[in-house]
């Protein structure tokens, strides 16, 4: 006898495993906690094992459940990209994007796969790049759509998350206990001597370069992806956002002496008087590729 799975289970299944929580799947698809701890009761019944694992802070994926995410995920992305196929409208022309490097493989790859395959014939641009390099050439009408971080003042744009950058060590190298601590840090960043360095010194840390015996600037690189090698291979620390922290690294704490370097804002903007289709419809790829990233995190 075969098994006959249907569809809404498997989308609320989805829902429950990224957000390891039966509350917050049932916020996001509109139903109640009961209604889909019932749907999840009515799987492990039909699946003839448990999928999840309940605990104090949420729920777990068990072996099974990690099997089943696999293609319940596939499942869905089909039935919802039939679905918008359908009712979506034919876009062509070209969107020029701009957005930190540490959104490329995080949220952009997930934005860029679910915009490419309902708009096929739009042009896509993408250039990684510094914030304030990437917001002059939005307002030079140089690009369409820019994310940028914001740590200072009221953002005008729209808020897409919430992203502190914190100094960041190897669990293996454990270079934060060295004396002087190695440092690295971006290139040329008034950032960098604004906030990450302050942070060092409000902490009561000194550079050899002013006598004391607390950090030294051992490494510098011009992308995130070289300060995340940097920490990986246990050159140094480095000032990275908490979601781009690297496999085998993390977070140091105001115990150890280190706090938060800034509390920025990921800020979505639009060139000025920008009403485009395919423009506004890969803002909303990327707004709902960052909600996805959010609750999965």
């Amino acid at each position: 006898m075969s098994l006959q799975l249907e569809s809404d289970l498997l989308r609320s299944f989805v829902a429950v495993a990224e957000s390891r929580n039966f509350t917050r799947a049932a916020d996001s698809l509109g139903r109640t906690q009961s209604a889909v701890s019932m749907q999840m009761k009515r799987l492990e019944e039909l699946v003839g094992d448990p999928l999840f694992e309940r605990g104090p802070r949420g729920v777990t994926l068990t072996r099974r459940g990690n099997d089943l995410l696999v293609n319940a995920r596939r499942i869905v992305d089909l039935l919802d990209e039939t679905a918008a196929s359908l009712t979506a409208p034919a876009l062509d022309g070209q969107v020029r994007i701009g957005i930190p490097e540490e959104y490329g493989a995080l949220v952009l790859s997930r934005a860029l796969g679910n915009f490419g395959k309902l708009h096929s014939n739009v042009e896509i641009m993408v250039r990684y790049g510094c914030s304030s390099v990437n917001k002059e050439m939005l307002e030079r009408g140089e690009q369409d759509l820019t994310v940028v971080f914001e740590w200072q003042g009221t953002p005008r744009g729209e808020v897409l998350m919430v992203d502190p950058t914190v100094w960041v060590t190897s669990d293996q190298h454990r270079v934060h206990e060295q004396s002087p601590i190695p440092v690295a840090l971006y290139e040329n960043s008034g950032w960098c001597m604004e906030f990450a360095l302050r942070s060092l010194e409000a902490a009561g840390l000194q550079s050899l370069e002013n006598h004391g015996h607390s950090y030294r600037i051992t490494y510098r690189s011009d992308t995130n992806g070289g300060l995340k090698l940097a920490v990986s291979s246990g050159l140094a620390i480095a000032p990275l956002s908490r979601s781009n922290i690297p496999e085998g690294c993390r977070e140091l704490t105001e115990a150890e002496g280190f706090g938060d370097i800034d509390s920025s804002n990921v800020v979505m903007y639009l060139r000025r008087n920008e009403s485009r289709e395919a423009v506004l419809a890969m803002a909303d790829a990327i707004r709902e590729a960052f909600r996805a990233s959010i609750s999965s995190a």
